[in-house]
């Protein structure tokens, strides 16, 4: 869209009153000239310059007088559901109540609304959080509510479908040779055989910009390594918690554990250091999650702890991240998969009235503080007619691609399949609860599996549907038997975001 045409200094004077109208919801839709002088009138009072190109409006980015390099990661916000008739004289001085604002890009239409939503840019991560805390669910116009959340530029590609026989400097000088800016690749080894990795990987560049390059070069499929055809997408990105949080977790997470270490095993090991500090263990496959009395003991625990072996296998250890609640409307496209199934499907804490993260297309829109909220992009999927004469084939679902599947319903009877294990049963229970509702959760039997780990899985929450509940439970099972599968099942819908991410920054288009 072209820049509109700014009316002289002698009209802005004589907008204002109906701009403050506009503004207050109350007033006519402004037309392009009457936004160009409330723009040119925010830019002169400011100083900040103002550039419209590939769909997007930028304002600042620096401001005036700025020396040094951008702000780090972690200084931006996103901010959506913006009304479409509202520009940057209205928005600017509502997120300037948080702080200094760097940079505010708001995405643009060709009709001369705009999208919907912005990222917002601040000097330091501390006016971020701030503008989070004070501007999330603000009423920025009557009955209009905005939602702001932390906005992070993804650095990380996922890579599948690779030769599990293969280590991580192997994969690592592999990404090298055909992409620019690798910085690390993380491998996890396989659950049952620490030799072998689980047939994925995770490869950080060193920006945003050199990430999704390398998306745009790997992602048609022409790079086969060790003559494979590898899936790539985009990663979760890591989940961010405030410092202040942070200072009060006394939760260790530890990874790379063996399927046979026991509960009481992992427990024993970490009182070793001072007897008696550990509280309680839960183990789930490979991991678990170590539960202090006193954060001091857990951090020491950490230090002593991390790279230690136990039953032969070289463990990890970190503090767990716990999940941010201020934000948890997004938690579901930032945050890392928790295996609790209270992080599963996009439905309300009934104990806490908060969104958990997402994992079915239907649970998208989710509640932003009681307010409904529209997610982030959902993935496309469209109908299209049959044609007289059309030639339809068989096909076996079992010969399609993961991309072709949405629910993990579906992919948990993709993964028994491909384990030569008979499909999950699903048993169903009911229980009454205190409003009188009926609530269900299913229980999953795989009989077939062939190692003696758990053979059932069933969640810890109870839905108020049946197809809800199934879902939870398929991934729920999913969750413990192949993280990796779970993970690849949400791709999809996590997919859309980041692309949308990416198109909005200049060099990316």
């Amino acid at each position: 869209m072209p820049w509109p045409r700014l009316p002289g200094d002698s009209a802005v004077a004589d907008m204002r009153e109906e701009n403050k109208e506009a503004a207050n919801g109350c007033g006519k839709i402004r037309s392009g000239a009457q936004n160009g002088a409330a723009l040119l009138a925010l830019m002169e009072k400011t100083g900040y310059s103002m550039v419209q190109q590939n769909g997007q409006r930028k304002f600042g980015g620096p401001p005036p007088g700025w020396e040094g390099p951008p702000p780090p990661r972690g200084c931006e916000v996103f901010v959506g559901k913006i009304p479409r008739d509202m520009y940057e004289d209205e928005l600017v001085p509502v997120f300037e109540r948080a702080g200094k604002i760097y940079e505010l890009r708001l995405m643009m239409e060709f009709t001369g609304e705009n999208r919907g939503y912005a990222f917002v840019m601040y000097t330091t991560k501390e006016e971020a959080q701030l503008a989070i805390k004070i501007l999330n669910n603000y009423e920025i116009r009557p009955g209009k509510f905005i939602g702001v959340c932390v906005s992070l530029d993804n650095c990380r590609l996922f890579i599948g479908a690779i030769p599990k026989d293969k280590k991580k400097e192997e994969i690592l000088n592999e990404m090298k040779k055909v992409t620019e800016g690798v910085v690390d690749v993380i491998v996890y080894p396989n659950a049952t055989d620490k030799s072998k990795n689980r047939g994925f990987a995770f490869v950080e560049y060193e920006s945003h910009r050199a990430a999704a390059m390398a998306r745009r070069r790997l992602i048609p499929g022409t790079f086969q390594p060790w003559g494979h055809t590898i899936q790539v997408d985009w990663a979760d990105p890591e989940k961010v918690v405030d410092e202040e949080t942070m200072q009060r977790v006394k939760v260790l997470y530890v990874r790379n554990l063996m399927i046979s270490t026991t509960e009481d095993k992992i427990k024993a090991e970490f009182n070793k250091f001072k007897p008696g500090v550990v509280e309680r263990v839960k183990k789930l496959r490979d991991y678990a999650f170590v539960h202090f009395f006193h954060r001091e003991d857990a951090v020491a625990a950490m230090s002593v702890m991390n790279g230690k072996c136990i039953d032969g296998a070289s463990i990890e250890v970190t503090l767990a991240k716990p999940v941010n609640k201020e934000s948890s409307w997004k938690q579901h496209f930032n945050g890392q998969i928790s295996p609790s199934s209270e992080n599963l499907l996009g439905f309300p804490n009934k104990e806490d009235g908060t969104q958990k993260s997402l994992g079915k297309p239907g649970s998208l829109s989710v509640r932003l503080n009681g307010q409904h909220s529209p997610g982030p992009p959902e993935v496309e999927r469209s109908t299209y007619p049959i044609f007289p004469g059309i030639k339809l084939t068989p096909i076996s679902m079992y010969s399609l691609k993961l991309s072709h599947f949405s629910s993990a319903v579906m992919h948990l009877d993709y993964f028994c399949h491909k384990n030569s294990w008979a499909p999950p049963e699903y048993c169903l229970y009911s229980t009454t609860g205190q409003d009188g509702k009926i609530l269900l959760v299913y229980k999953v039997l795989i009989s077939s599996i062939a190692d003696d780990s758990q053979s059932y899985f069933m969640p810890e929450k109870l839905c108020t549907t049946v197809e809800d509940a199934k879902e939870l439970a398929a991934q729920f099972t999913l969750l413990h038997l192949a993280p990796e599968q779970a993970y690849i099942a949400l791709l999809s819908l996590k997919a859309a975001w980041w692309d949308s991410k990416a198109n909005c920054t200049p060099y990316l288009i």
